[in-house]
């Protein structure tokens, strides 16, 4: 088990690695106290070695980890990846690529609409996973000799995995889907927190354009405020509090005080200044500035018996090819589609191959699903001229 605590010892592990085709990579943080994820450990392994990298020890810089992160002919292999690069997009300000993400390749691969890593050890590489460490506390030092295996079986396993997988797409031609499925990942935009847009996940009961913007404005000072204290945003201000102050819209110390659950120390301190800087702000903003409302989602004349049939048709289609179906459509892209529309995803790329080409048929009257003793199958309609 090998445990790195030194950049000396980083830089001589990270060197070969820049040669090789491909490394698997995942890491272990913590974020419960705090804003921004705490890197506790890093674990990276190429075809042949594999370490444990101590993102907390004293005597380490992290850069020759980034620079392999960043090395365009190396791809990186992660499961379920968008917690993990978030936390190299923190402190890389750039995404690591080439991406490879084996939970989305075993769903396109036939294993299941979210297949875990444990599963696919156990699966693809035959290996048995000890999870006793799951829940540690990695920022703890010093770390147990179970910890470290643990925490390098994560990586370990995971070339099998990633071997098998690759094999499995070359064979059916579908490498290309991964390309594809990789374009939020790849995306700068998916890993960043715009203060400003921090209202829109909210919920409140009204809708005017002053109480969106008062909203607008303490959600944005909330989510600044944790940023910069590092802290978490509910231990801030929760929710519910956000929500009462934007309908309330106090104008003293006095008023913000009576907010449920704030207290006077929060409104007479410098937090309760600046929250009602924020609410006056909103408060003298133009109309024409104001924000509003996103509009409700369309109403769709969605007929059920439609749906049902999409449904089944999307089951059918998905064993047939071997692929999680909630990977080709959402119930949400079922419902416009038997409404009549055709900006849905499904009927784009890969997924409109395997299935949206057969849905439109199906909806249009050109396709009929029928039974074969326990199984549906497909029967082309002929109009009637």
């Amino acid at each position: 088990m090998k445990l790195i605590t030194t950049t000396d010892e980083l830089a001589a592990f990270c060197k070969p690695l820049a040669d090789a085709e491909f490394v698997t990579v995942d890491t272990e943080f913590m974020r419960e106290r705090t804003y921004w994820p705490r890197l506790c450990l890093a674990q990276v392994a190429g075809p042949e070695d594999a370490a444990a990298i101590d993102a907390l020890a004293a005597d380490i810089d992290l850069s020759p980890l980034d620079e392999l992160m960043a090395n365009p002919r190396v791809l990186k292999v992660f499961h379920a990846a968008r917690q993990d690069i978030e936390i190299f997009y923190l402190r890389m300000t750039r995404v690591p690529q080439p991406l490879f993400d084996t939970q989305v390749a075993a769903m396109v691969c036939g294993h299941g609409e979210a297949a875990s890593y444990e599963s696919l050890a156990t699966k693809l590489a035959k290996a048995r996973i000890d999870k006793s460490s799951r829940f540690t506390d990695w920022s703890r030092r010093p770390l147990s000799e179970r910890q470290i295996a643990y925490a390098l079986s994560d990586v370990t396993h995971l070339r099998v995995v990633y071997e098998k997988l690759r094999r499995q797409l070359e064979k059916n031609g579908r490498l290309p889907w991964i390309a594809e499925e990789m374009a939020v990942l790849n995306d700068p935009a998916t890993y960043r927190a715009d203060p400003d847009l921090a209202w829109r996940r909210l919920k409140p009961r009204g809708a005017s354009p002053r109480l969106l913007g008062t909203l607008k404005e303490v959600a944005a000072w909330r989510e600044r405020t944790a940023q910069r204290i590092d802290i978490p945003r509910q231990r801030l201000l929760r929710d519910e509090q956000l929500l009462e102050i934007a309908s309330h819209a106090p104008k003293s110390v006095e008023e913000l005080a009576m907010t449920r659950g704030l207290g006077r120390n929060f409104a007479e301190g410098w937090q309760g200044r600046e929250v009602l800087e924020a609410v006056d702000k909103a408060r003298r903003m133009p109309e024409s500035e104001l924000p509003s409302r996103d509009k409700p989602p369309e109403q769709l004349r969605a007929p059920g018996a439609v749906v049902d049939l999409l449904r089944t048709l999307l089951r059918l289609k998905a064993e047939q090819a071997g692929v999680a179906a909630r990977l080709v459509a959402s119930a949400d892209e079922l419902d416009r589609l038997a409404a009549g529309k055709r900006d849905v995803h499904a009927l784009t790329g890969w997924r409109h191959e395997i299935f949206g080409r057969d849905a439109i048929d199906l909806v249009e009257g050109r396709l009929a699903l029928a039974l074969e003793g326990e199984h549906a199958k497909l029967l082309p309609v002929e109009k009637s001229k």
